[in-house]
């Protein structure tokens, strides 16, 4: 090990299986009976209820359910809208028997209920009223749920002047409200070329929308072309890789009112619908002084991966949006802090073992990658990555990494790459820097500590890390002993 002197933090995050939300329930169809579809015929038995029974059904739910869920009754009123097209015609249905129904067609998820892991942390955007000396920080973790979807949740907090991590406990936790993005047309198409999806018959499509559009411009366009060739299997394929790119890219909005604890981005696109993954985050200041957060992550729908970008000023509205161009095409992008040589830099594992630089124009076009770092050492030979995004300081950029070795054991290390061009790595720590220890080994994936991103505040490195993909920590580092091991020769 380096004789670098690691404190870790006695604060620890841990899954908690009462942070719920709730999600539609809408049970499979084995099949058609009597010429009812299976939510028409639990619908049917409800409307077969007394008035007696509706009350009293009624009373349990808010008995049960209420305290866990202060705006209950909007809830069940989302359920009935979900299937309100399987009332039967004509049926005047009061409230109570709305909510009842709908009752019946949502279900609980506990967010946090297999892990809570892979960290971030960044200077908070308000920094008003902080006591002197501390820093206002959000921590970002990866909650795994039911099914092992994968969710973002926020946790708030400081780092004092020594070091010490105070989080405050999360509020209830809400899902926002979500609106659809606009979609720049070249950058689209580009997209879809990636995907093996920019034949003639796309084009044709795409020509006949707006620049920008939006997803209810393709859809009107796509109606018009359903009721042309509504048989031909190449227009529904089209349509189907069209929408589905579409749907990636969307906003999210929360109350003004809610709390960022409370903000949970949950997966509702195509793409992301089995997790939103290890999402690493940074505050990027641009040329003109302004400041905007950038996030990626790995978006998965169970069979493919597909990097994405979150972008937000004020952790209210995010925008989310799929990364763009060939070298856009793997796990673990981590975006400088600022524009390096007047572009924006980031760094990724683009063959899945080593660490590489990109360089764009645009935040979400990425067609080269070059590498810059292979694995080395014992510690890191299966393959090496970022731990989040490179942080600025005089003697260079400082990345703080992760690498896999024997027993697929994650450990953290760190490199140095040069200010001006970030090609260079000028200093690679020779032994890793965290690794797991004996209260962090076990887990859903034992032996691994892995971290998503690190911030320096009063002379320290605050490395927020994520253990056996169980539970998450800070560890602190004091960043004259890192730089002067990283730049010993």
């Amino acid at each position: 090990m380096p004789a670098i002197a690691v404190s870790r933090s006695h604060v620890r995050l841990r899954p908690d299986p009462l942070r719920l939300i709730t999600k539609p329930f809408l049970p499979n169809d084995p099949g058609s009976l009597d010429g009812k579809a299976r939510i028409e015929r639990v619908i049917h038995r409800i409307l077969a209820l007394s008035p007696t029974e509706i009350t009293s059904s009624l009373w349990e739910l808010r008995a049960s359910f209420g305290e866990r869920h202060p705006d209950l009754d909007e809830v069940l009123m989302r359920g009935f809208t979900a299937v309100a097209n399987s009332v039967p015609d004509g049926a005047d249905l009061p409230d109570d028997l709305r909510r009842l129904i709908g009752a019946y067609f949502v279900h609980e998820y506990s967010l946090e209920g297999a892990a809570l892991t892979n960290p971030s942390i960044v200077p908070a955007p308000d920094q008003a009223g902080v006591p002197n000396g501390s820093l206002r920080v959000i921590v970002s973790v990866r909650a795994v749920g039911e099914g092992h979807i994968s969710s973002i949740e926020f946790r708030t907090g400081t780092v004092g002047p020594d070091g010490d991590i105070d989080l405050a406990a999360p509020g209830v936790p809400m899902t926002g409200h979500r609106r659809s993005a606009i979609f720049d047309k070249a950058q689209f198409t580009e997209k879809l070329g990636e995907m093996g999806a920019g034949d003639g018959l796309v084009g044709q499509i795409l020509d006949r929308l707006p620049d920008p559009f939006m997803i209810t411009d393709l859809d009107r366009v796509v109606a018009r072309l359903r009721r042309r060739e509504a048989s031909s299997e190449a227009v529904q394929r089209a349509i189907q890789v069209m929408h589905w790119l579409a749907s990636s890219n969307y906003e999210l909005a929360f109350p003004q009112d809610s709390e960022v604890s409370q903000r949970v981005l949950f997966p509702s696109a195509p793409i992301e619908s089995r997790g939103m993954e290890d999402a690493r985050l940074v505050r990027f200041t641009e040329t003109d002084g302004s400041v905007v957060y950038f996030a990626t992550y790995t978006a998965f729908d169970g069979f493919s991966i597909l990097p994405q970008l979150i972008e937000t000023t004020d952790f209210q509205t995010f925008r989310l949006a799929t990364l763009n161009g060939r070298a856009a095409q793997n796990k673990g992008i981590a975006v400088f802090p600022r524009r390096v040589g007047g572009r924006y830099a980031a760094l990724a594992r683009s063959d899945g073992e080593s660490n590489y630089l990109m360089v764009s124009d645009d935040v979400r076009l990425w067609h080269v990658a070059e590498r810059i770092q292979m694995p080395t050492h014992p510690w890191e030979l299966v393959q090496i990555g970022n731990a989040g995004a490179p942080i600025e300081t005089e003697a260079g950029w400082l990345v703080v990494t992760h690498g896999v070795g024997p027993l697929r054991r994650y450990a953290l290390g760190a490199i140095l790459l040069d200010l001006e061009d970030p090609r260079r790595v000028i200093g690679h720590l020779r032994e890793p820097l965290l690794v797991p220890e004996d209260g962090e080994r076990d887990g859903y994936v034992p032996n691994v500590v892995y971290s998503c991103g690190s911030l320096i505040h009063d002379a320290r490195l605050v490395i927020a890390y994520g253990a056996s993909d169980t539970s998450a920590g800070f560890a602190t580092v004091e960043v004259d002993a890192l730089l002067a091991e990283l730049t010993k020769r």
